[in-house]
């Protein structure tokens, strides 16, 4: 066998072997989320472009970077994936921006509060220690029995988990007294 053939074989079964690991883990999360007890912090659904136009304006929504159709339709395919698990969302909180509330409300998983504290800083729109301190105590104090859901944007969630995140992935943490671990993380496709 010639060595190109080889590597192609090598690299073919390393990929098979991916897919497994990452359904287990899959399966390993649902499965936490399904006993309760865990923030999941996502990113709001596809919004294409970065940050906001000029004159962006918080109150009105036509003036921001707002869900495309795929991003709307991701939404509600992730709360409808949240339900079909069995999976308990006992309070979901949403940044103020349009895009963020527009995923929690058409996630349709409860009633759905706009939280100053999950409002991006991007650019210097906020200030991130101030926000992503409030963000770390509310996480911190969440005790279930269900799953707190926060709806919130790229910078937010890479300030609290040193991770980057896709638009509307999903961040799973478990607070312990001194912060919180990760769990896992799930990106539900669109349907």
């Amino acid at each position: 066998m010639s060595p190109l053939r080889i590597l192609i074989l090598y690299m073919l079964s390393g990929l098979i072997c991916l897919v497994p690991l990452t359904a287990q883990a899959n399966t390993a999360t649902w499965q936490a989320l399904q006993e309760g007890g865990l923030v999941i912090l996502m990113r709001h659904s596809l919004a294409p472009g970065i940050g906001d136009p000029p004159g962006f304006v918080l109150e009105a929504c036509e003036t921001q970077r707002n869900l495309s159709s795929e991003g709307r339709a991701h939404a509600v395919a992730a709360g409808q994936a949240l339900r079909e698990q069995g999976v308990a969302i006992d309070a979901v909180y949403s940044s103020q921006w349009c895009r963020a509330l527009d995923t929690a409300e058409l996630m349709a998983v409860g009633p759905v509060m706009s939280a100053p504290w999950l409002n991006s800083f991007f650019r210097g729109r906020g200030d991130q220690v101030a926000i992503t301190q409030a963000a770390r105590e509310r996480m911190a104090g969440w005790q279930g029995p269900g799953n707190l859901l926060l709806v919130t944007h790229q910078v937010n969630i890479t300030a609290l988990t040193g991770g980057g995140v896709s638009s509307g992935e999903m961040v799973i943490v478990r607070p312990q007294e001194e912060g919180f671990t990760v769990v896992g993380r799930l990106n539900v496709p669109s349907r």
